[in-house]
């Protein structure tokens, strides 16, 4: 495209998952502007555009025949994504869309396969990977400055009251695709593997604790091996009143980094003590958009130079279908009450 004028977003969708692109929207960035948005309610989206100055569109068809708007971002739930997907693909509109890329594996597969057809770029809100913490362990990581890495621990101790829940399609696998692994945990899942690496194997048990009324599990654990040849051990849950941070430990021959919340501590096995980021909620308590939009401004903005300069954005839809294949393996494992491998 032309790289002088300013990249057009849409928003499409304005459920809970929309607030803090929203927020980010609010400014932008240079190089940036938001073409409008849509919602199936009118009457919300004009209330929405009331004092920002946003058009709202009338159809996802104008969006799409659209050819001031450049890519979309997709906040709906996943089960009302497949349709939006092929048509915007096939408009050539580039999309940034919300975790989970769908409510299985294979259907997450199909989406990312029909982008990757129509030559468009597919970019996931994996957010918390433009932390400050997150990026200095990655770099860390890459450098080998850990050691080898022994151990890899997980632990996601958060809560969400039973009106959560109450909502119309929550934590069930014909909306989410399931419960806390999916809609909750994927984000420190997704930084395990991309701190830690790929995982080969999964022996897990998930359930739905008599904490909750819900289709789908708000508890799972399970035990992993890494294609590194480390172990480690995944717990993540929404039934641990009032919600505390999660944490990811990579214990290594030189050091052991903790990132809490976002904040990376590194205790080195020399004695010196690192601290790199701030601690920020992240949506582990009763209010899951208790957290700062920056990430997902970050991502934006990533999204729009890749765009810009026609390459593919930080987390692409295929990258995205790593830890949706984690998940998978873990459901898989507790339904089997075996080990599963990965591929």
């Amino acid at each position: 495209m032309n790289g002088e004028r300013p990249v057009r977003l849409a928003l499409i969708g304005l459920g809970m998952a929309a607030k803090p692109h929203l927020e980010a929207l609010s400014d932008p960035g240079k190089g940036i502007d938001v073409a409008g948005i849509f919602n199936r309610s009118r009457a919300k989206a004009e209330s929405v555009a009331e004092g920002r100055g946003y058009q709202v569109f009338d159809s996802l068809e104008q969006i799409a025949t659209d050819p001031g708007v450049d890519g979309i971002i997709l906040a709906t739930p996943p089960d009302q994504r497949a349709e939006i997907v092929g048509m915007m693909a096939k408009a050539g509109k580039h999309i940034l869309m919300e975790k989970p890329v769908e409510r299985t594996v294979s259907a997450a597969r199909g989406l990312v396969e029909t982008c990757e057809r129509h030559g468009v770029h597919l970019g996931i809100v994996l957010q918390h990977r433009f932390r400050a913490g997150v990026r200095h362990l990655r770099t860390l990581m890459e450098d080998g400055a850990l050691g080898e890495i022994g151990l890899v621990r997980v632990v996601v101790p958060w809560w969400r009251g039973q009106d959560y829940y109450d909502q119309p399609g929550r934590g069930t696998y014909a909306r989410d695709g399931g419960g806390v692994l999916i809609s909750q945990a994927i984000h420190p899942l997704d930084l395990m593997l991309h701190l830690a690496g790929p995982v080969v194997s999964v022996q897990a048990m998930c359930a739905t604790t008599r904490l909750h009324r819900m289709e789908a599990e708000d508890f799972a654990t399970a035990g992993v091996r890494f294609a590194s040849g480390a172990v480690g051990t995944i717990m993540a849950t929404t039934a641990s009143y009032p919600g505390s941070e999660e944490t990811i430990t990579l214990d290594g021959a030189l050091g052991t980094a903790v990132l809490r919340a976002g904040q990376l501590t590194v205790s080195w096995r020399d004695g010196r003590r690192e601290e790199t980021g701030e601690p920020a909620a992240t949506g582990g308590g009763a209010d899951p958009m208790a957290f700062p939009c920056d990430w997902h401004r970050a991502v934006i903005e990533d999204f729009a130079g890749a765009i810009r300069d026609n390459r593919p954005p930080a987390i692409t839809g295929r990258e995205a279908l790593k830890v949706h294949a984690l998940i998978d393996a873990i459901t898989q494992s507790s339904q089997q009450g075996a080990m599963v491998q990965l591929g």
